[in-house]
C-alpha cells in the first residue's frame, strides 16, 4: 500500500483542489476524496521507480513540463496496480477538458511512456483512434516533431524511429499510429492502449467496439477517452458522464474508470474568470491562453448565438447541460440532517412510479417552521429492465435496508399501499399525493385501507400543481431546509432529476418549470418525485401538534 503523500506527482494536484490554490469544479473535489478513500482502503501501490523513469523521459525528450493534472492522471492511470494480481488499478481513463487544455501533448506524453522500455512489456501498441484523420494523428505528429528537435534528435534515434504515420519503439517494438473510423483492418489490432480523442464526436459504439476488440491480447489492457464536450448528446460521452456521476455522487464501484471531469459548476460562473480553471486546469500556466478565452467571452457575451463552442468547448458546460439541474451536489449532501422522531405529527405523503414492474416511492413529509422534515422509501423490482443500466450501489442499499427488493413480476400496489397505512399507524397523515397519470393502477389499493378521493384524504396531481412548489423546493434547497437523514437513495434520484422549462412549445410563462430525467432508464427519480408530489398539499400540514384535539385523517 502506498502513502501517496510521498508520491508528488498525485499529492500535488491533491493539494491545488484541496487548497484551493485556483478554482476546480465540483467532480474534481470528489474524484480527490475519492482517489484518497481508495488508497486508505484498498490493497493498490504506486510503481513508484515506474513513474519516475517516466518523468524523468518526459522531462528530457518533451518540449513542455508536465502540468500537476497531466501527472496526477499518468500516475494514476499508467502507474497504479493491485498488489495481488499487479493489473492496473485505473485501466480505463475518462478526462474531459476546456479547449486549449492539452489534451493532445497529454496523448503524446502517455504514448511516449507506455512504448518506452520502462513499461517492459512488449508490443504494447498504442491505437490512436478518432473521428477524422487530422485528430487521430495530431499526437503523433506532435511527437516526430518533438523528436525532429535538433537538441533531442540523435540522441532520440537510438529508441526510436518514425515516419509521418506511425512511430516505432526500437527496443519494445511497440508502435503508435494514429487511426480514423473505417473499420477495414482492425479486426488484427493488438493493442496495449486504444486512446480516443474527442469522443464526444461519436453517436453510438459501432467504431468503439471495433477499436476495443483487440484489447487483452497484451499485458494491462487500457483505454483512455479525451475529450471537450459537444452537441451530440445521448451517445458514449454522456454514458461517461452518466457513469461518472455514479461513482464520484452515488458511491458506485468505478470498475477500473478513473474520471477526470474538469467543467463549471453552472452556467452563470462564467463571468468571473477566475473560475475558468474550473474547465482547463492548464490555464494558470498559459498566459497566451487566458489572453485567447478573455477575448472570445467578449465576442460570446455580445452574441451567445454566434459563438456557441464557448460555453460548449472552452467552459465544458453546453446551453441545456448541467446548469439544469435541481441543485448543486453540496445542497443535496446538506440534507443528510438528523430527523427527530415525528410520532403523532401531522403530515402528507407522496407517491410515484412510472412502472410498478421498475422503481417505486413513497415519501412522508412533515413540516415545522421553516424545516422539512422527509421519511423516505423505494422499491426496486427484479423484473425491472433497467437494473443492468443502473450504476448505483444498489445490491449495497437492499443490504442495508435503504432499498426494498421485491423478487416477483412487479411491486404489487398492495405493497405500497400497506407501507402507508402501517407508517399511519404512527404518523397522522393529512393527505396523500400521487401523479394524475399513475393514480388508476393504484387505486383499488389505496381505497382498501382508506385512501381515495371519495375519503377527502387523496389528491391527484398534474403539472400545473408542481410548477407551484418548485420555487418552494429551490428555497428549502438553497436554505438548507431539508433533512432527509442518511438517504443515499433519495440523494441519488434527487441528482438524477434537472428542471426544465414547462410548455414552451406551447408558450407558457417564462418562469414555469417542472422536473424531468436527467437520463430515461439508469437514473431514476421516483423517491425525489415522491417528495415533490408529497409537498404540492404541504398546506394540509399541522406543524408538529401541540394538544391533542389536532383534527387528522386515521387510515
Amino acid at each position: 500500500m502506498t502513502n501517496i503523500r510521498n508520491i508528488p506527482e498525485i499529492q500535488e494536484w491533491i493539494d491545488i483542489v484541496e487548497h484551493d490554490t485556483f478554482m476546480c469544479c465540483e467532480e474534481q473535489h470528489l474524484l480527490v476524496k475519492h482517489v484518497k478513500r481508495c488508497f486508505a482502503y484498498e490493497n493498490i501501490h504506486v510503481d513508484q521507480e515506474q513513474l519516475g523513469k517516466y518523468m524523468k523521459i518526459c522531462d528530457e525528450y518533451l518540449p513542455f513540463d508536465l502540468f500537476p493534472w497531466q501527472k496526477f492522471v499518468i500516475a494514476l492511470h499508467d502507474c497504479t496496480y493491485w498488489d495481488d494480481t499487479g493489473m492496473p488499478r485505473w485501466p480505463d481513463l475518462f478526462a474531459m477538458l476546456g479547449r486549449g487544455g492539452g489534451k493532445d501533448g497529454t496523448i503524446a506524453a502517455e504514448a511516449f511512456c507506455l512504448t518506452s522500455p520502462y513499461n517492459n512489456i512488449k508490443e504494447y501498441d498504442v491505437d490512436i483512434c478518432a473521428n477524422n484523420e487530422e485528430q487521430a494523428i495530431r499526437p503523433v505528429q506532435d511527437l516526430t516533431g518533438f523528436f525532429e528537435e535538433p537538441a533531442v534528435s540523435k540522441k532520440i534515434k537510438k529508441f526510436y524511429r518514425w515516419t509521418k504515420e506511425k512511430i516505432v519503439s526500437i527496443k519494445t517494438k511497440s508502435t503508435i499510429k494514429g487511426r480514423t473510423n473505417s473499420p477495414k483492418g482492425k479486426d488484427g489490432l493488438r493493442s496495449g492502449i486504444v486512446i480516443f480523442n474527442e469522443i464526444h464526436q461519436y453517436a453510438n459504439y459501432d467504431n468503439i467496439n471495433v477499436f476495443t476488440t483487440g484489447l487483452g491480447k497484451k499485458k494491462h489492457p487500457r483505454r483512455s477517452y479525451y475529450t471537450t464536450n459537444g452537441e451530440v448528446r445521448e451517445g458514449p460521452l454522456d454514458d461517461l458522464l452518466d457513469d461518472a456521476e455514479d461513482i464520484l455522487r452515488a458511491g458506485a464501484d468505478d470498475n477500473g474508470l478513473l474520471p477526470f471531469i474538469c467543467r463549471l459548476n453552472k452556467k452563470d460562473q462564467v463571468h468571473d474568470e477566475k473560475n475558468w480553471t474550473m474547465a482547463n486546469p492548464s490555464l494558470p500556466y498559459l498566459p497566451n491562453l487566458l489572453a485567447e478565452i478573455r477575448k472570445e467571452y467578449r465576442e460570446w457575451k455580445k452574441n451567445p448565438e454566434r459563438l456557441p463552442a464557448f460555453m460548449d468547448k472552452r467552459m465544458n458546460l453546453p446551453e441545456g447541460g448541467k446548469e439544469a439541474a435541481v441543485t448543486s451536489w453540496e445542497n443535496i449532501k446538506n440534507t443528510n440532517k438528523e430527523v427527530p422522531d415525528m410520532s403523532g405529527w401531522s403530515c402528507t405523503v407522496g407517491i410515484d412510479y412510472m412502472k410498478t414492474s421498475d422503481f417505486a416511492a413513497v415519501n412522508f413529509h412533515f413540516k415545522n417552521g421553516d424545516n422539512r422534515y422527509d421519511i423516505n422509501h423505494a422499491w426496486i423490482c427484479s423484473a425491472s429492465k433497467d437494473i443492468p443500466r443502473i450504476k448505483a450501489p444498489w445490491r449495497e442499499w437492499v443490504k442495508q435496508e435503504k432499498l426494498g427488493y421485491v423478487d416477483d413480476i412487479e411491486i404489487h400496489p398492495s405493497v405500497i399501499a400497506n407501507y402507508i397505512f402501517e407508517m399511519g399507524k404512527k404518523y397522522n397523515i393529512s393527505m396523500v399525493a400521487i401523479d394524475n397519470y399513475r393514480y388508476s393502477l393504484l387505486a383499488d389499493a389505496l381505497a382498501k385501507v382508506g385512501i381515495s378521493k371519495e375519503h377527502g384524504n387523496l389528491l391527484l396531481v398534474k403539472q400545473t400543481d408542481i410548477i407551484k412548489v418548485v420555487p418552494i423546493i429551490d428555497h428549502c434547497f438553497l436554505n438548507g431546509y431539508f433533512h432527509w437523514g442518511d438517504d443515499p437513495v433519495l440523494r441519488w434520484a434527487t441528482n438524477n432529476t434537472k428542471v426544465i422549462r414547462y410548455g414552451k412549445q406551447q408558450g407558457a410563462d417564462k418562469g414555469s418549470f417542472v422536473y424531468a430525467k436527467i437520463e430515461a432508464r439508469s437514473r431514476k427519480t421516483d423517491p425525489f418525485m415522491a417528495v415533490v408530489a408529497s409537498m404540492v398539499p404541504e398546506a394540509e400540514i399541522k406543524e408538529r401538534p401541540k394538544h391533542r384535539n389536532v383534527k387528522t385523517i386515521t387510515i
